[in-house]
């Protein structure tokens, strides 16, 4: 898998704290993530093919909110708990093909120890955490809030204002990283500015 390579234009501003997305923006998994969620799918022989633009489009949302509209779309009554149960099973059997977002981990690093950190993602906290620890990430975030934490995910602003409140911090004064569309309208609900990770553009060759 071939590493990221961006610039990454942090805005100028007075930020108390920075608050990271995971999945896409700290962590290389969309891709695996996908193909768990195909997986699980398939086995509960799903009448519609999960496709990547799909995936991408539900970014940030929880397992139950996305088998919701999925159902809703499709006509269908997919069991959101046994989707949960074997995506999970696949994702965490293939932990090896992870692979840092190399300029965010990056920024990450260097601002651990002077200003405040938090990850606040749309997964369970259970992948969450297995993914941070897998990669040697988990102690750079003392705060972490996922979808268990909240009753709304992403688009809404409930995980990146928890994070916020868990942080001490008022909201405009947290910059937000995020890959994901859901994600940039969850932090401008918060009232919180932030930095697009283009993980979701094609990248450069190795």
């Amino acid at each position: 898998m071939t590493p990221w390579n961006f610039p990454l234009t942090v805005p100028p501003g007075d930020f108390a704290g920075f608050i990271f997305d995971c999945d896409g923006t700290l962590i290389d998994s969309m891709p695996l993530h996908w193909h768990a969620w195909r997986v699980a799918l398939q086995e509960q022989q799903a009448p519609f093919d999960f496709t990547e633009e799909m995936h991408h489009a539900f970014a940030g949302q929880s397992i139950p909110e996305t088998v919701a509209v999925c159902n809703a779309r499709y006509g269908c009554q997919i069991d959101p708990a046994r989707v949960e149960i074997a995506r999970t099973e696949y994702f965490f059997s293939h932990l090896d093909e992870l692979r840092v977002v190399e300029p965010v981990v990056d920024f990450a690093r260097a601002q651990f120890g002077r200003l405040p950190l938090a990850v606040a993602s749309g997964s369970d906290r259970n992948i969450v955490v297995r993914e941070l620890t897998h990669l040697g990430l988990i102690d750079l975030f003392p705060v972490i809030v996922t979808a268990d934490d909240v009753a709304r995910s992403k688009p809404a602003p409930d995980l990146f204002l928890l994070a916020a409140q868990q942080l001490g911090i008022p909201p405009s004064a947290c910059l937000v990283f995020e890959d994901g569309h859901n994600g940039l309208r969850a932090a401008e609900a918060a009232g919180m500015p932030w930095v697009y990770v283009p993980t979701n553009e094609p990248r450069d060759a190795a």
